[in-house]
């Protein structure tokens, strides 16, 4: 899969220019991440990727293909978008039906559906719940509810808007197990996330959002090491980052057994 924005703005109707130019490029099985201060844009970018919204100015092209040309239920089984609040998503009485209701609307058996909710359900962790009605779900089950709905469409990728808000600890690490297995089965995916620690373990390009425009585009490693950049958008680096950068490393790090490595590495430079 390969979605290329060329010169994508989009304003509402209130006349707020939301998007800005934006030129951008995913390709494969890459994982992305999206960031930048509330109102940045990100939102806005997210959902043109399905057709949820359409570009106003430029291009949206999927596999060569523009978005204008299909409508949105049709990009939805290639393009998967999971809302950052499940309650805007989620309408069905129980978890199984949620489950079933996008497969089944795109012609998919039911032999098939039932192996995919028993593939899902433990992905997600909710095997015990599928006869559960959603609003009975604690805030993290309702998440994976969410997502699990989007996954069982089989997109080729798959959008994540703030997926760690209102998570539990137990919730980041199935988020981080799952996102994992879609890389396996060779999915995209992108994400909209404050959470820096979840973004620099989870995704290998991140692009940085400000007033509508792309600021910087690349490794963790490489967008993380500029820190006026990241000032202008009000992006704060992930902890140990920032104590590195604070005593003087030039390495970017994102975890402490890294850190400790290139302390010692300095000081034993400066020592020798």
């Amino acid at each position: 899969m390969k979605i290329e924005l060329n010169d994508v703005g989009y304003s509402y109707q209130t006349g707020h220019h939301a998007l800005e130019h934006i030129n951008l490029s995913f390709e494969g099985n890459q994982s992305v991440a999206i960031i930048g201060q509330n109102g940045a844009g990100k939102t806005t970018l997210a959902k043109q990727l399905n057709g949820i919204l359409r570009p106003t100015q430029g291009t949206l092209k999927i596999d060569g293909i523009e978005i204008s040309g299909r409508t949105t239920s049709e990009w939805s089984k290639r393009v998967g978008y999971v809302f950052q609040n499940p309650d805007d998503q989620l309408f069905l009485e129980t978890v199984r039906e949620e489950f079933a209701f996008g497969p089944r609307n795109i012609g998919m058996d039911e032999e098939t559906i039932e192996r995919c909710i028993a593939k899902v359900a433990a992905l997600t962790g909710l095997q015990d719940k599928l006869d559960v009605h959603p609003a009975d779900l604690s805030p993290t089950e309702k998440k994976f509810c969410g997502i699990g709905a989007v996954v069982m469409m089989d997109p080729d990728a798959v959008v994540f808007d703030e997926p760690t808000c209102g998570q539990d600890y137990a919730g980041d690490v199935r988020l981080h197990d799952l996102i994992a297995e879609l890389k396996r089965e060779g999915k995209m995916r992108i994400a909209i996330s404050h959470d820096m620690k979840f973004v620099v373990a989870n995704f290998d390009r991140v692009v940085v959002m400000c007033q509508g425009k792309v600021l910087v585009d690349g490794t963790p490693e490489e967008v993380f090491s500029q820190v006026d950049v990241l000032r202008k958008s009000y992006v704060t680096p992930p902890p140990i980052t920032r104590v590195a950068q604070g005593v003087g490393l030039k390495e970017t790090v994102f975890i402490v057994p890294q850190f400790v490595e290139k302390l010692e590495d300095a000081c034993s430079a400066q020592n020798s």
